[in-house]
C-alpha cells in the first residue's frame, strides 16, 4: 500500500486528503475541526482524522505532497513589491516576518508540525522526532493541484481542464488536458491579470470579505441590473476572445497595497468602499450583477478557447471561481462542451485532494482506479459505464459520528430529542418543512468543500416567502 497526504495550508481553507493507492480515503478542511471560518493554519486536525480514517500513523507515510511551490509565490511577491515600489512599502513590511520565519523553510515547517500531529509536545522534540521521518515532501504547482483535483477524480477518460483563481505562484487561470493518468497544460493567464481578482475587488468594495465572501455577491446580483458593465469594461478590464483578461490596473490596490481597490476605483463608482455590515442599498445590487455579467462572459470565452485547443466534448474545472454555480450552468447550456465535471471542493481546500493524486498518478505514473473494480458509482455517458469511478465519493469524504455519540452529545447538554426509526425520517422531515419548520440535517460522513450536499444541510420550505428571512434572522 502506497499512502499519501496531500496539504494545502497557510494562505485560507487549509485542508488535508490521504489517498491510498489512488483511492481518496478520507479528506477535510481545518476549519470543521476550530469552527474558524476559512482556518488558514496548518491543518493538524484535518491530518489527525485524515490519518486516523486511515490507520496510520505519520511515520507510516510515503509521501506528502503541498498543494503550491512556496519560493516560486515568493518570487512572485518580490518581483511585484519592485514593480510598484515605494508604493507597496506597506503591504512589503507586513508579509516578509512570516516568509522569512516560517513559508520559505516549508519542508522543516511541514515536518515539524507533523510531528506535533505525532504527539510531540513541544518545538525542541517537534524537530528531535521530525528528523526521523523518512518520506520526501513534495510540491505542486499550484494550478497543476487545481487541474489534477478537477481531472483525476472525473469519470472521463480525457477532458480539457479549465481552472480559475485569483492567483497561485504566477498563474490565475489555466488550460490542461487529461487523458488517462496524464495531464498536460497547455496555457496560463499570469498575474496580475485575474478573474477571480477582478471578483474579488468587487467582493471587496461591495462590503464583503474577500476569499469568503464571493458567493454572497454571487447571490446578490439577481437583485440588481448590470448598469457597469459597460463602465467596467470601457475602464477596468478588456476582455479578448480567447477569455484572457488585461486589467487596468490604475483602479486596484492589491498589487501593492493591503486593498483590493483604490481611490481611482471609488472615484469611478461614485463612492467609498460599503463599510461591512451595513445596509445594502441597490447600488451594490447592481454593482454585484454588473460583475457576475461579465464574469459569466470571461467563463464562456474561456471555456470555448479550451474546446477549440483540446477538441474535447468533456470539461472539468477547479480554483475558486469554478464554484460560481451561475457561471457554471451557463457554461453548461451554452458553451462547447457536452458534459462538465467540477471539483466540489474548487478552491485551495481542494489542492491537497490535487497534490495527493498528482503524486499518485504522475510521479508515480500509475493508473486510475476502474469504476469495475473500484465498485463504486459510475456516472453514464453517451448510453454506456463511464470508464472511471467517482473518485471524490460523492465529495462524503469528512468525519462523521455515531449515532451513541450524537445521544451522548444530546444527554449531556439535557437537550430535548426524540428518536425516530429511519424510515419514518422522511415523511416526519416532510411534514416540519411543511409546517414551515427548519431542519437540519446530520447524517453519514460529512462533506468536504463549501456547499452543503445533503450531509450537514440545513433545510427549509422553498415555497414560503417568509423562509428566506426566518433562516437569515435566526441562524445566519
Amino acid at each position: 500500500m502506497t499512502a499519501i497526504l496531500g496539504i494545502s495550508a497557510f494562505y485560507h481553507d487549509s485542508a488535508a486528503c490521504l489517498v491510498s493507492d489512488g483511492d481518496i480515503v478520507a479528506a477535510a478542511q481545518e476549519e470543521r475541526f476550530t469552527r474558524i471560518k476559512h482556518d488558514a493554519r496548518f491543518p493538524r486536525n484535518a491530518v489527525a482524522y485524515c490519518l486516523k480514517e486511515a490507520g496510520l500513523r505519520v511515520n507510516q507515510l510515503d509521501y506528502v505532497g503541498f498543494y503550491d511551490k512556496p519560493l516560486l509565490k515568493f518570487e512572485r511577491m518580490l518581483e511585484t513589491y519592485l514593480d510598484y515600489a515605494p508604493a507597496g512599502f506597506r503591504s512589503f513590511l507586513k508579509a516578509m516576518p512570516v516568509w522569512l520565519r516560517e513559508k520559505l523553510w516549508m519542508p522543516d515547517v511541514i515536518s515539524s508540525e507533523l510531528a506535533c500531529v505525532d504527539g510531540a509536545s513541544d518545538k525542541r522534540e517537534a524537530k528531535k522526532r521530525a528528523k526521523q521521518f523518512s518520506f520526501p515532501i513534495l510540491f505542486g504547482d499550484h494550478h497543476e493541484s487545481h487541474a489534477a483535483s478537477a481531472f483525476y477524480p472525473s469519470p472521463f477518460e480525457q477532458a480539457a481542464i479549465l481552472t480559475m483563481d485569483g492567483v497561485g505562484e504566477w498563474a490565475t487561470s489555466s488550460i490542461g488536458f487529461g487523458r488517462g493518468n496524464e495531464i498536460t497544460m497547455l496555457k496560463e493567464l499570469r498575474f496580475p491579470d485575474s478573474l477571480g481578482l477582478l471578483y474579488s475587488a468587487f467582493t471587496y468594495y461591495t462590503g464583503f470579505r474577500v476569499n469568503s465572501g464571493e458567493y454572497k455577491v454571487m447571490g446578490l446580483a439577481p437583485y440588481g441590473e448590470p448598469k457597469y458593465v459597460s463602465l467596467i469594461k470601457e475602464k477596468l478590464v478588456e476582455i479578448r476572445e480567447d477569455g484572457s483578461l488585461r486589467m487596468n490596473h490604475e483602479y486596484f490596490g492589491y498589487g501593492a497595497g493591503l486593498r483590493m481597490t483604490n481611490g481611482a476605483f471609488a472615484r469611478l463608482f461614485g463612492e467609498p468602499p460599503r463599510r461591512p455590515e451595513s445596509t445594502l442599498t441597490q447600488k451594490q445590487m447592481d454593482l454585484a450583477r454588473s460583475i457576475q455579467v461579465v464574469t459569466e462572459e470571461v467563463m464562456l470565452k474561456m471555456a470555448r478557447y479550451a474546446h477549440g485547443e483540446t477538441g474535447s466534448k468533456r470539461l472539468c474545472m477547479a480554483g475558486g471561481v469554478a464554484l460560481n454555480s451561475v457561471g457554471n450552468g451557463r457554461l453548461l447550456r451554452e458553451g462547447a462542451f457536452e458534459e462538465i465535471w467540477i471539483q466540489p471542493a474548487a478552491g485551495d481546500a481542494g489542492g491537497a485532494v490535487g497534490v495527493a493524486l498528482a503524486i499518485w498518478h504522475r510521479y508515480l505514473d500509475s493508473p486510475r482506479n476502474s469504476a469495475e473494480k473500484s465498485g463504486a458509482w459510475a456516472s453514464r455517458t453517451g448510453g454506456g459505464i463511464a470508464p472511471y469511478a467517482d473518485g471524490m465519493k460523492g465529495a462524503l469524504l469528512g468525519p462523521q459520528d455515531k449515532e451513541s455519540e450524537i445521544e451522548d452529545f444530546l444527554n449531556a447538554r439535557r437537550l430535548p430529542y426524540k428518536k425516530y426509526p429511519r424510515e419514518e425520517l422522511p415523511a416526519k422531515v416532510a411534514d416540519m418543512l411543511a409546517r414551515e419548520k427548519i431542519v437540519g440535517l446530520h447524517q453519514g460522513r460529512m462533506e468536504f468543500g463549501p456547499r452543503a450536499l445533503g450531509a450537514r444541510s440545513i433545510l427549509g420550505d422553498a415555497r414560503s416567502p417568509r423562509m428566506q428571512s426566518v433562516m437569515n434572522l435566526n441562524i445566519k
